[in-house]
């Protein structure tokens, strides 16, 4: 049970790090990659099938 709630925290900064990083390129920057800003949360969650 605690292994579990310790990886969800650690789960939910992963996601928070990436729509970070990815929240810092311009838009310029997530075209040059096929992305764009609505793209993010589903790119940082890993449910992104572009």
């Amino acid at each position: 049970m605690l292994l579990s709630l310790i990886r969800m925290i650690q789960a939910f900064r992963d996601y928070q790090r990436n729509v970070a990083e990815l929240s810092q390129l311009s838009d310029r920057e997530l075209a040059d990659i096929g992305l764009d800003r609505s793209d993010i949360p589903r790119v940082a969650a890993g449910n992104y099938n572009g």
